[in-house]
Order: structure tokens, then sequence, then C-alpha cells
């Protein structure tokens, strides 16, 4: 076959493809339509699909016989399965990004304009991958047409609003930017909520199974946990295992920017919870609720934890003030290289709330509050705890604490012995400190 002849069949495919989509489209608005008109529930995304599918095995069908009268060749089986396949992928999917988005061996996904994609696999290693796109604008239109489908509430993606962030069907979070960006940009963080229990990162290498132990006892015991690392280096995957340790008759209220914790995955661990979403302003520029806002709220909402997925603002205060009033075993997520810079840098947050308070007020509110501070790195492509250090006091300017568990180039080694009060309080929920040895 020559590549005049590829050119047409190329072309050809591209048109009923087209056509393929408009059917969807108008067979999805109409049942829609219908749906509202009657009262009843929309369509679940699973049963969207299945409709999707009829429509377009019947959209097929009806060319492969317009084709036939034109002595043409109906479509043969695997072509009209891919035909609709790549159909649905645009009209519910993300077009030509879905099959990349589909592999489960891929962990983070880069989009910028029509040019080649780069993916970081589970393994550590990145790799170059077609485009998936023709042109810039067409990646725009992509990350329109998913906001519409997947926001919960009004999401603009334009020279006014030019940043998003949401979740996806699957719980991946997608953030997208444009304008103020050279081109128009997409990153997408895939979560393995499989990997959802302490065991699972002992297997992984995490951790061993001795630190797994202490997790356990810092859940049961109610101890205060924050998590601290680098982008991708596992918080929110050891966030998540923790959190399934807690005794499912407590409830538990979350505060994230993005769904990504996924308790209600886990209903039968979680069954008494409340999960809280940011939200930005409108068009006209009110309505925006921050993760400041959420801490407030949660209070209200009866929690025995309060669990903040990432922790980089003015929120800091108020979950502070939460885990100092009574809501001990909340935890949280941030930002920082080492346990020791967590401090400092809680510190610097919660300046940026409206109550300016002294350092030595600040560090005095930090020592109550936080019980255990964790370090994850990411060392030749494998996640691993790096440090536990227990808080112990504040003196004016400084944080006390002791590093009881140090990981240095594969090797567990601990340091100070925990507190005697923690010591006894971890030995009645099942942890010896010979478990570290």
């Amino acid at each position: 076959m020559n590549s005049n002849t590829h050119t047409t069949t190329d072309l050809a495919s591209k048109r009923i493809r087209e056509a393929l989509v408009a059917r969807i489209g108008e067979a999805l608005a109409d049942e829609r339509l219908d749906r509202q008109n009657r009262g009843d529930v929309y369509l679940s995304s699973n049963s969207e699909i299945d409709f999707a599918r009829q429509v377009s095995s019947m959209e097929c069908a009806r060319l492969s016989a317009s084709r036939r009268q034109e002595g043409l060749p109906a479509f043969t089986e695997s072509e009209e399965q891919a035909l609709i396949s790549r159909a649905i992928d645009q009209v519910l999917g993300m077009g030509l990004l879905q099959k990349t988005l589909d592999d489960p061996q891929i962990s983070d996904i880069h989009v910028r304009g029509n040019s080649p994609i780069w993916v970081k696999l589970r393994n550590g290693l990145r790799e170059c991958r077609p485009p998936i796109v023709d042109n810039d604008d067409e990646l725009i239109d992509l990350i329109r047409r998913t906001a519409t489908r997947m926001g919960r509430s009004e999401r603009r993606f334009d020279a006014g609003s030019p940043e998003l962030n949401l979740q996806l069907a699957d719980g991946s979070r997608l953030f997208a930017t444009m304008e103020v960006s050279s081109r128009p940009s997409l990153v997408i963080r895939k979560h393995q909520f499989e990997i959802s229990s302490l065991e699972d990162l002992v297997v992984r290498g995490m951790m061993p199974h001795g630190i797994a132990e202490m997790f356990r006892a810092m859940v049961r015991s109610r101890r205060n946990v924050i998590i601290a690392g680098g982008t991708g280096s596992g918080k929110t995957t050891l966030l998540r295992a923790l959190i399934n340790e807690v005794p499912p008759e407590e409830r538990i209220v979350t505060i994230e920017d993005a769904y990504e914790l996924g308790l209600e995955r886990f209903e039968h661990l979680h069954p008494d919870h409340d999960s809280l979403q940011s939200r930005p302003a409108n068009i006209e520029g009110q309505g925006e609720i921050t993760l400041a806002d959420l801490t407030k709220m949660a209070l209200r909402m009866d929690p025995d934890r309060v669990i903040v997925g990432e922790v980089r603002g003015a929120e800091a205060l108020p979950m502070l003030m939460a885990m100092s009033q009574g809501n001990n075993g909340s935890m949280c997520t941030l930002h920082a290289d080492s346990t020791r810079s967590v401090f400092p840098k809680l510190a610097a947050y919660m300046s940026m709330s409206s109550t300016s308070l002294p350092i030595e007020t600040t560090n005095l509110l930090i020592a109550s509050s936080v019980h255990f501070v964790v370090h994850i790195e990411v060392v030749r492509g494998q996640r691993r705890v790096s440090s536990i250090r227990e808080v112990v006091d504040s003196d004016g300017s400084t944080i006390m604490s002791n590093e009881v568990v140090r990981n240095v180039n594969g090797n567990v080694g601990f340091g100070y012995p925990l507190r005697e009060e923690t010591r006894e309080l971890f030995e009645e929920n099942g942890f010896r400190e010979e478990m570290l040895r």
C-alpha cells in the first residue's frame, strides 16, 4: 500500500470516527435530557460507556451498510472495535491519552501542547511517547471537555482561569495550565489505591516490618503524625495506609484540594467519614472555599480524627489547633526535605494566617500538637521511610525532638530511644522497641 492509499484510509477513518463522536454526543445529550425530564438518576460512568458502545455499534452498522451501497468494503470486526474505542475515548475519556492513562505501569503523565509526551513508570524510569493531539488548541479543548465531565462544580479553563485542578474518574489527579505557561500543559498523577495497607508497603520495600508495627502503634495510640517528603515520594500512599489502621468505629473527616485519599473506596474500613474538597472562586470571583475554611468546618463535624491531605498554607494553624484540642490521632502531609525542616515550614505556614503569633508561641503550639514527624525519600527509584522524629518540647525559637529512626543507604539505624511515656503507650498497643532491632 503506497503513501497516498495510507493517507486516504486515514482520512476516511477520521471522518468515520468524527461521525461516531457526533452520534455518541447527541445520543448521550438526549438520554441525559430525557432522564432529567423524567426525574430519573443519571447514568453512572460505566453505564454511560455501555450506552455509548451500543449507540456506536448501531451507527457502525448503518455506516457499513452505506459503504456497501457505495461499493466500498464494510468494516472488519477489528476495525469496527478500534473505531468505537477511539470514539468513546474521545467523548467519555481523554482521547488518544486514554490508552496511556489506562496503563497500570505508568504513574505520571506529562503533556506539553502537541509535543511528544513523557511518562514516568512505577519502576522510576521515564519514557517518551508519541503526541496525543495535532496542535495546542486540541489539548486545550481536551482539557475543557474533561473538566466539564469530571468537575463537581463550575470549572473554567481559559485566560481568566489559567489553571485547573481536578480528580479523574479513576482517582488520578489532573493539573493543567495555559497562558501562564509557554504552551498549554497537562500533568496527571495516577494513584494506586490497591496499595492501601502497611503490609503492602513492607512488601514493596518502603519500610521493614518493625517500622510498620511502630506506625500501627502510632495510629492505635492516637498520635498526631506529619508525613513529609518530596513530590512523588509516597506521602499520600503512606497516609492512606495509616488511615486504614484507624478503627472502623471512629469518625474521620478528610480535607483535600482534590480527592486523593479515596476513603469511599474503603467504605468497610471507614463507615463513618466525610470527605471535604476545596473550591476555587466562580466567574464572578466569589464562592472560594480554602483548605483553611474546610479545616474550621471539619471541627464542627464531630470528628475523632481530622486528616489534611497536604498542608501548604494558612490551614496549618487551624489544623494544629485541632490536634491540640482533643482530636488526637490526626494526620497530614507536607512538602519538606527532612523531618527537621518540617518545623520552620510549619511556622512559616502559620504566619500566613490572619492571626500573627510570636515564634515562641508558634513553636509551643507545634510542640504541644505534633507527636511524630516522618520523612520519605526516593533512592534509586525506591521509596523508603528515611527518618522518624519524636517531638519532645519547645524552647523559645527551637523545637526539641529526637530522631528515633534513621535509614541510611537502605540500612535502618536507630537513634534516641522513645520517651518513657511514649514507650509505655506503644507497648499497650502491641509495639516493643526490640521489633526495630
